[in-house]
Parts: structure tokens; C-alpha cells; sequence
């Protein structure tokens, strides 16, 4: 038996600071993959900044536009949340992360994603409005109704992320105190407790279920009215521009629904850590580089806007 100060010291020690095992354990490729997140990182940046500087562009002051600036906005902010540490774990030997990093770290992952879903939620409302009720548009989704769904979306992420935070880190964390990710988040923090989380595991399902379900359910049900619409449409042509200003977003929903789900239906499945560290790495860093050129690359106006500025 150890003396009840050696265990309160070790017990403090713990639940100072723990160590990311980073993206990849191999030597010979630490240094490829830092250059590659880097440019990936850096095209993140270029491409958002870019969306968010032509977004402003008069010609494209309408809510879907402000809706897309937004979630540009939010690209950088997750990016910027993961990647800088896994610059690091690639070039230092310290790969270790203070016990309150950890926390704020998981709860801007948390709030940035949940915000994001409840977002692509938003835009699918402000596209349903466009095309069922084009001459109610510009009435329905004015200034007020964009910002107070905006603010709606920040406000509902951030209540996720608080309980969300709250609850994982409640839990005991035994040693080793290495977490097998490269950025703190649910299911690798599952992994290390060293406590029954058989509760907590059923209660993210159901966490997973509001934030990813719900919105995608709301989008669903969006789209089936859109589709509904766009069939009415005589013209074919008509029917093509007005399904291809939803296309972009249905691609970026696809996305992420299907990267989210496989991360967090099964939160403490270690044999498949290897799988989720790479759907995490899509999640938080190529799905924000590749959302300008979705929206940029399949947008008429925005390539327009883009030219005229370069």
C-alpha cells in the first residue's frame, strides 16, 4: 500500500498535464507529414480568408452569403484549435499538454463543431426559404433573422461543449497518462479513464444524436421540400442553376455527418483508434480546406466576385 500523500502527490501529478502521442509513431515520416500539414494548414487559411474577404463584396450581400463567411470563419477557428499543437508533436520530443490546455482545447473543438452543424442547419433553412417561397425571401430571412440564427447556433454549441467538457473530465484518469490522438478530444480521453464509462458512453450517443442528427434530420427534411420544388419547374435549365446553388452545401453535410458519426457512435472502440485519428484528421483539417473550393469552385458568383478581385 502507498502512503496516502504519495498517492495524493501522484494523483495531483496526473491531473497536471498529459502527453499526445501525436498523429503518427512512425520517425521516418514525422517530418513529411509536418510540411503536409502545413501546406494543408496554410491553404486552410488562404482559402477561408479569401471566402470571408469576397463574401463582403456588395454584390453578394445576401443571408446565404453571410451564412458561408461565417462558416469560413469557423473552418480557421477549428483548424486553428488542432493544428498548431500537431505542428509540434511532429518536430519536439515534448509532445505533453497541460491538464487545462487539455480542457480548453476540447471545449473549443466541441463548441466549434456543434456550432457548425447547427449552422449547416441555418443554411439549409435559408435555401428552402429561397427557392419555396421566393417572394417572401427577402422579408423572412432579413438582417435580424440571420444574426439571431447565427447567434442561436454559437449559443446551442456552446451549451454541448460545456456539458460535454464538464462530464469527460470528471472522470479518473489512470497512467500512463498518454493520449493516443493528436489533440484532446472524447474518445481518446474515454479510453484513458480508469472508470466505468459505460453511462457516460450511452450518454455521448445521445449527445452525438442531438448534434449530428437533429441539424441532419432539419436538413433532410429542407432538401426533400427543395427537391419537391425543383421538380415543379418546367424548365430543365432552371431546374439545374437551382439545384446546383444546394449541391455545394449537400456536399459539406455529407462530409461531415459521415466523419462525425464513425468518430462518436463507438467513443471508447480502441481497436478502430487508428481509423478515428484519420476521420479526425478530416474533420478538423481537410473538410476546411476543401469547403472554400466546394463553395468557391461550384459557385458562379463567387468565382466571378474572386477574378474581379484578383
Amino acid at each position: 500500500m502507498e502512503p496516502a500523500e504519495e498517492q495524493d502527490a501522484r494523483n495531483h501529478t496526473l491531473l497536471t498535464e498529459f502527453v499526445l502521442s501525436g498523429l503518427s509513431s512512425h520517425p521516418e515520416l514525422q517530418h513529411l507529414l509536418f510540411f503536409t500539414i502545413c501546406l494543408v494548414y496554410t491553404t486552410t487559411l488562404i482559402g477561408n480568408l479569401l471566402i470571408c474577404m469576397v463574401t463582403v463584396h456588395p454584390t453578394l450581400h445576401t443571408p446565404m452569403y453571410f451564412f458561408l463567411r461565417v462558416l469560413s470563419f469557423l473552418d480557421i477557428s477549428t483548424a486553428s484549435v488542432v493544428v498548431p499543437k500537431m505542428l509540434v508533436t511532429f518536430v519536439s520530443e515534448d509532445r505533453s499538454i497541460s491538464y487545462r490546455g487539455c480542457v480548453t482545447q476540447l471545449y473549443c473543438v466541441v463548441f466549434l463543431a456543434s456550432t457548425e452543424w447547427y449552422l449547416l442547419a441555418a443554411m439549409a433553412y435559408d435555401r428552402y426559404v429561397a427557392i419555396c417561397s421566393p417572394l417572401r425571401y427577402a422579408a423572412i430571412m432579413n438582417r435580424r433573422l440571420c444574426l439571431s440564427l447565427v447567434l442561436l447556433c454559437c449559443c446551442s454549441g456552446s451549451v454541448v461543449s460545456v456539458v460535454q467538457t464538464a462530464w469527460v473530465f470528471t472522470l479518473s484518469f489512470c497512467e500512463p497518462r498518454k493520449i493516443d490522438y493528436f489533440f484532446c478530444d472524447i474518445p481518446p480521453l474515454i479510453v484513458l479513464s480508469c472508470t466505468d464509462t459505460s453511462l457516460y458512453e450511452k450518454q455521448i450517443v445521445s449527445a452525438t444524436a442531438l448534434v449530428i442528427f437533429t441539424p441532419f434530420c432539419l436538413i433532410l427534411l429542407s432538401y426533400v421540400c427543395i427537391i419537391s420544388s425543383i421538380l415543379k419547374i418546367s424548365s430543365a435549365e432552371s431546374r439545374h442553376k437551382t439545384f446546383s446553388t444546394c449541391s455545394s452545401h449537400l456536399t459539406v453535410v455529407t462530409l461531415y455527418c459521415a466523419s462525425g458519426t464513425l468518430i462518436y457512435l463507438q467513443p471508447k472502440s480502441s481497436n478502430s483508434q487508428g481509423a478515428k485519428k484519420i476521420l479526425a484528421l478530416i474533420y478538423t483539417t481537410v473538410i476546411p480546406t476543401l469547403n472554400p473550393l466546394i463553395y468557391s469552385l461550384r459557385n458562379k458568383e463567387v468565382k466571378e466576385v474572386l477574378i474581379r478581385m484578383v
